[in-house]
């Protein structure tokens, strides 16, 4: 079964990839036109749907020169 949400792993490469670019996440608000309340709401697994791709992850993703891949589990 496919999960189209983003996980933990996913968030913490962009909260990584935020400071080592020095940005705040209300600069990456700004940056793709969100507000900083959508932002948190995608890095927290907020309500609305906010971890939800495509959507504000493709925004987020793109402005951060980041791109999403999926790789697969061979349960080794």
């Amino acid at each position: 079964m496919l999960k189209y949400g983003m996980n933990d792993e996913i968030r913490a490469a962009v909260s990584a990839r935020l400071e080592a670019k020095r940005m705040t996440r209300s600069d990456l608000a700004r940056a793709i036109g969100k507000t900083p309340q959508a932002i948190t709401r995608a890095l927290n697994s907020g309500k609305d749907g906010g971890g939800q791709v495509p959507g504000i992850w493709e925004a987020i993703l793109a402005a951060l020169d980041l791109k999403l891949t999926a790789e697969l589990d061979t349960g080794e």
